[in-house]
């Protein structure tokens, strides 16, 4: 997969992923990680994008920096498994709405499918690049969840499947340097 389509597409899971933890979350600093995977292609671009942002002239990272703080999101960090870690903040109002902002990169669209206590389900469609997938959304209290993600794309005209798993963890009430989402 070229490593533009894999920026894009790991960005926007990401996205995706911290948009959909305010089901119940407590309004706040959030340290989301996921782990990308499903075919081995995926495996070593996520390796390759990793190694990539690590080794970025500081300009360039600095305006990655900044397009994902515009996201509320901050610059991905590897982590533990080869996963990617972010962080995300979360307002009081965005949290009182229990509904999930909208993902704009990619020209998505989610859905939410079910909704109950401590449980999310939601499906996605993207136009750029184009993508879908479903995922369900675990919560343990306001403060924690845990996510399952397939996603399928087409790359030279042949469909791809990945998967991506994910945590969420709450951090503190002040988000810092870290600006919501918008």
């Amino acid at each position: 997969m070229p490593r533009t389509s894999t920026t894009v597409l790991l960005l926007g899971a990401l996205a995706l992923s911290a948009n959909a933890q305010a089901q119940t979350a407590r309004p706040g600093l959030w340290e989301i990680q996921n782990k990308m995977g499903g075919n081995a292609q995926m495996d070593q671009a996520m390796a390759q994008m990793q190694q990539q942002l690590a080794s970025m002239p500081p300009a360039q990272r600095k305006q990655m920096e900044d397009m994902l703080a515009k996201q509320g999101m901050s610059m991905p960090k590897a982590g533990a498994g080869g996963g990617m870690m972010t962080k995300v903040c979360i307002t009081p109002e965005m949290a009182a709405k229990q509904d999930m902002p909208m993902q704009t990169e990619g020209d998505c669209t989610t859905t939410v499918t079910s909704r109950s206590a401590n449980a999310l389900s939601m499906s996605f469609t993207c136009k750029n690049p184009p993508s879908s997938g479903e995922g369900t959304y675990t919560f343990s209290g306001d403060t924690a969840y845990s996510m399952k993600m397939q996603m399928k794309t087409m790359h030279q005209g042949k469909p791809q499947s990945m998967t991506m798993d994910g945590q969420g963890k709450w951090l503190a009430a002040a988000c810092g340097s870290v600006k919501p989402p918008k």
